[in-house]
């Protein structure tokens, strides 16, 4: 969409928050009742550090709308923006990951194309 909107001088940017200290995970989270018992190994770990985490999640809401509002005033903000450490992390982790399964898989994915294609891998 950023790239779509520019030449009208639309800038978009995507906001990827980490964890925040909102209500978020607190009084305000409604569950829906367990219904794949199977899930639970899975699930219940991630339930329980909402529950248990709430109130005391690192980002700071003020800081994260003063970020918001700093991109909002620039003349070339950014396409994506994650907000707090954790955040951070997480994706930093997500990218390595993938580096590491594209690196090991580019031969397998390179030999997909037709073989009159030439090959810049």
């Amino acid at each position: 969409m950023n790239k779509e909107a520019a030449d009208v001088g639309i800038h978009v940017t995507a906001v990827e928050p980490g964890s925040f200290r909102t209500d978020w995970a607190g009084r305000s989270m409604i569950r829906a009742p367990r219904v794949i018992a199977g899930y639970d190994k899975l699930f219940e770990p991630l339930r329980a550090r909402h529950i248990h985490g709430s109130g005391h999640q690192p980002g700071d809401p003020d800081k994260a709308a003063a970020a918001v509002l700093r991109i909002v005033a620039a003349d070339q903000p950014p396409t994506r923006l994650l907000l707090g450490a954790d955040a951070l992390q997480l994706v930093q982790a997500g990218r390595e990951a993938f580096e590491r399964d594209m690196l090991a898989w580019a031969e397998l994915s390179a030999s997909t194309d037709f073989d009159d294609v030439s090959r810049s891998a």
